[in-house]
């Protein structure tokens, strides 16, 4: 419709306009008027109908009256016999639907249009009608849509089928009585409707699993003919595939046959698709692999971009998992290094990394020096990635890697760009030891003229941990001193941290840096002063040259376990006094929501039209509530809450569920309870909690809520004593007690006589996880370091057969209640081995920190290889119990 078009007056000059630039929505509406002529001019009523369109489409809208308007004004457009005309009104009149409210008096002419005896009016006139029908008008013309499900014209076909479609989403009872119908379709001579027919049938059974499998069955077996539909086809038998191989033997792979098979189709899309199919199959073998990779292999010699793009993306996903697979196809991929299409070439660079040998990488980084200046950042950031993967393999390439990486660094480029060059370097040192010293020189010299503050002061944050531990730390004293005179105020702070780490850490080097501090005391901005006076005086400002202790290098540079949220709420509520503010006094976790109610959040607006969320910490408002009720203002520090446990079904009569506070003698359990029946008051309501299966608890209060109405959360609680320090657990079973009140519908008062009566709730169970703070670090390796091996424990377990590795990283995960560090939650497709780095704080606020290995044989059988570092002997031997138990 429209067409953008080159004016030619000016060569010099020449712009680009729009035949609908300047229109205006009021002067339109004005030239709608044109629909009410007694001759109707056909060319212009469909121009005045397109900027309709535009304005539609371009985010104008109409009032219900100007809608209304034009939607009676189209309406007699319907007496021109002109085609081109009619489907211009078709496509408005589905546009208005939704805001016209009488916009179902057009239904009679487009049922007179669906049984007319021109095809593009009856297909035209099916897909308006179902767009704005309802239920009641749909049974009405059921009979018409389907016979027009099987008409002969395919065009009449697909657009009853598409609408079908569209309207499962609706009224998902009526289309599924067309599967006879729909099933007739599938077998179709014309490629769309056998498409279009055969994704309706599918989207009608898929939430039964056989069906879906019995349809695949049959439709493998016979001969789909449109390419479209064998693709739908191949994508459906994978999901069999995958749902069906939970249950299957190993090797016994049903219907791979056939995906073998689509690999000889005649289609260039059935072939990329059933190869992209067989590459992401789980567990796949190397034979089972080899017809797929062997196609694409052809197709990268391909004369179609298109073509060549599919295939390197597909190898590159399959390089992930399956490098060796990939390596017969290096050669041609070399070859596509060259291609004129930017994301062919950097496709066929990240693959050709994954897969390539250690003696081919010098030659390969040759070829790669000269293409990284063609390409965009977003494909630059990619290649890099690939190459800090590449150094990982090869920890002995890494100077030729390494160099590649400080070169690139030097040259233009977006922050993006920068950050993963950084991030790459940072990662290299700190996985092969031999690479630090050079790798720390290189970015020392890229901050010499590094444009990027957030850059600037995480390399230097960087170098302060690093730098020291080097054979020559006294090297890098020049880069991070001209910092402090060249930069600005950020980065001249955050080089003074650096300096003083390395007088902290370094001893020989202490004069020295003093001299440097005291400089920095004359800085005209008041946090780079602030930060050299601190640093001077808590290291020892004399300029002795003394170890420093192991106290102030902890408070100056150990690591920071408060979340930021709950130390600024803490500080806002710290009231001035003689007590200074005490650290320790600060929550160590933060929650997403304070009391959950499920049902209540339910109902508050989201999108839009909600309203930002509040900072608030939810250990904070725990902390609150619990200390304004007498009866547990006396428990001291809370230690942690749990996450509510849902002790009710959902849309039960009552929703409960139970917060479990930890303090170091006490567990307060709190019952969020919601009454959800209108005609009902309940009150004096209790939990009567059994802990026979808890032998360490014993039940010493109860606070009972006084009235719960309708749809309003409400809490009621019961405190129990346990050993102190002590990671007690047990089971517990509740009953709901309360006093129920008919509610009068009408006055909304309720009776004043009430009966007793009891709802029985699930038990729940306090765990040894629910002593276990999540709390996370920031650099592990360092932390680890930090706690050193004077209580470390290392033991190895069977933890027997499980269904695949993760399944048995999330069981440990959630059974020690940790944190997991550094995204090692996440174990890759068909790992056989993982390692994932776990870090918390313990009850009695003892750091933790667990690295755990697990190892996966061909019988599917689990081992696990437990090492726990904490400040607490008895607290490493704890978690040991735990996971041996």
């Amino acid at each position: 419709m429209a067409q953008y078009v080159k004016k030619d007056d000016d060569r010099d000059e020449e712009a680009e306009y729009s035949p609908f630039s300047g229109i205006e929505k009021g002067a339109v509406l004005q030239e709608a008027r044109v629909f009410n002529d007694p001759q109707l001019d056909s060319r212009r009523c469909s121009q005045v109908i397109t900027k309709l369109l535009y304005l539609l489409n371009q985010g104008d809208t109409f009032t219900k009256v100007e809608a209304t308007e034009v939607f009676f004004s189209v309406t007699k457009l319907f007496q021109a016999r002109d085609i081109g005309l009619r489907r211009m009104v078709y496509l408005i009149i589905k546009e208005l639907s939704p805001c016209a409210d009488e916009v179902i008096i057009v239904t009679s002419s487009l049922m007179k249009d669906m049984n007319s005896k021109t095809d593009v009016y009856r297909a035209n006139a099916i897909r308006v009608l179902c767009r704005i029908t309802d239920g009641t008008l749909l049974t009405q013309i059921e009979r018409y849509l389907k016979q027009a499900i099987v008409d002969k014209n395919p065009v009449v076909a697909s657009a009853a089928l598409v609408s079908g479609y569209h309207l499962l989403q609706t009224n998902p009872e009526i289309v599924k009585r067309w599967s006879n119908e729909v099933q007739e379709a599938v077998q179709s001579r014309a490629a769309l409707v056998q498409f279009h027919a055969l994704a309706l049938l599918h989207q009608i059974r898929q939430n039964d699993r056989l069906a879906v499998s019995k349809l695949v069955t049959s439709l493998t077996k016979g001969t789909v003919r449109s390419p479209l539909a064998q693709c739908l086809l191949i994508r459906y038998t994978t999901q069999v595939i995958r749902e069906s191989s939970m249950n299957s033997q190993p090797g016994d792979r049903p219907f791979y046959d056939y995906l073998e098979g689509c690999l000889r189709h005649k289609s260039e899309m059935v072939i990329l698709e059933a190869a992209r199919a067989i590459t992401e199959l789980s567990g796949v073998t190397s034979r089972e692999l080899t017809p797929a990779i062997t196609v694409l292999q052809l197709f990268l010699s391909s004369s179609k971009p298109v073509l060549r793009f599919a295939a390197v993306r597909t190898l590159n996903k399959v390089a992930m998992t399956h490098p060796m697979a990939v390596t017969s196809c290096n050669i041609d991929m070399e070859s596509l290094i060259s291609d004129q299409n930017r994301s062919i070439a950097t496709l066929a660079i990240t693959t050709l990394l994954k897969t390539g040998n250690e003696s081919g990488v010098d030659r390969l980084m040759k070829q790669i020096t000269n293409f990284m200046s063609d390409i965009a950042d977003e494909f630059k950031i990619v290649v890099v990635d690939a190459i800090r993967s590449l150094c990982l393999k090869f920890p002995l390439k890494f100077r030729t890697l390494m160099n590649f990486l400080s070169n690139i660094l030097r040259e233009e480029g977006g922050f993006e760009y920068k950050k993963a060059i950084v991030d790459s370097i940072v990662t290299i040192i700190r996985d092969i030891p031999d690479a630090k010293e050079s790798g720390l020189l290189h970015l020392c010299e890229f901050i010499e003229d590094c444009e990027f503050t957030y850059l600037s002061t995480q390399i230097l944050h960087f170098l302060g941990i690093e730098g020291p531990k080097t054979s020559d730390p006294s090297k890098f004293i020049r880069y991070i001193y001209n910092r402090v005179i060249l930069e600005n105020a950020t980065v001249r702070a955050s080089a003074v941290s650096t300096l003083a780490k390395f007088g902290a850490t370094v001893d020989s080097l202490k004069p020295r840096i003093f001299v440097l501090l005291r400089r920095c005391l004359y800085d005209n901005d008041d946090e780079v002063r602030d930060r050299a006076t601190l640093y001077l005086n808590t290291i020892g400002g004399d300029g002795s040259v003394v170890e420093t202790d192991k106290e102030v290098k902890e408070f100056l540079f150990g690591s920071f376990d408060l979340p930021l949220v709950n130390l600024e709420t803490s500080l806002k509520n710290y009231e001035p006094s003689d007590e200074p503010f005490d650290v320790s006094s600060v929550p160590r976790e933060v929650k997403s929501q304070p009391f959950a109610e499920k049902k209540a959040a339910a109902k508050k607006p989201t999108g839009l039209g909600a309203p930002p969320p509040a900072p608030t910490s939810t250990v904070d408002a725990y902390e609150k509530l619990l200390v304004s009720i007498p009866e547990f203002s006396t428990f001291g520090q809370l230690f942690k809450s749990s996450a509510p446990v849902e002790l009710t079904e959902a849309e039960t009569e009552y929703a409960v569920n139970v917060v479990k506070h930890i303090f170091d003698k006490h567990v307060v359990f709190q019952y969020n309870c919601t009454n959800t029946i209108p005609e009902q008051l309940l009150e004096n309501v209790t939990i009567v909690v059994d802990a026979s299966e808890a032998e360490e608890f014993e039940e010493i209060a109860t606070k009972a809520l006084k009235s719960l109405p309708y749809d309003t959360p409400g809490q009621t609680f019961v405190a129990f004593e346990k050993p102190e320090g002590v990671p007690s657990v047990g089971k517990f079973a509740n009953v709901l007690r309360f006093i129920v009140k008919e509610v009068d519908p009408t006055s909304g008062e309720a009776e004043e006589d009430g009966v007793e009566d009891e709802y029985q709730l699930e038990e729940f169970e306090v765990v040894a996880a629910d002593y276990m703070l999540k709390v996370g670090v920031s650099n592990f390796r360092n932390a680890w370091e930090s706690l050193g091996p004077d209580f470390e424990r290392v033991d190895e377990y069977g933890l027997g057969p499980r269904e695949s590795l993760k399944e048995a990283v999330t069981a440990v995960i959630n059974l020690l209640g940790m944190q997991p560090c550094e995204g090692t939650e996440v174990v890759a497709a068909n790992s056989r081995s993982h390692t994932c780095l776990l870090s918390g704080v313990y009850i009695g606020n003892v750091k933790v920190l667990v690295r755990l290995s697990f190892g996966l044989d061909s019988g599917k059988e689990v081992a696990m290889k437990l090492a726990v570092r904490s400040e607490d002997e008895a607290v490493s031997d704890a978690i040991h119990e735990l996971v041996a138990n």
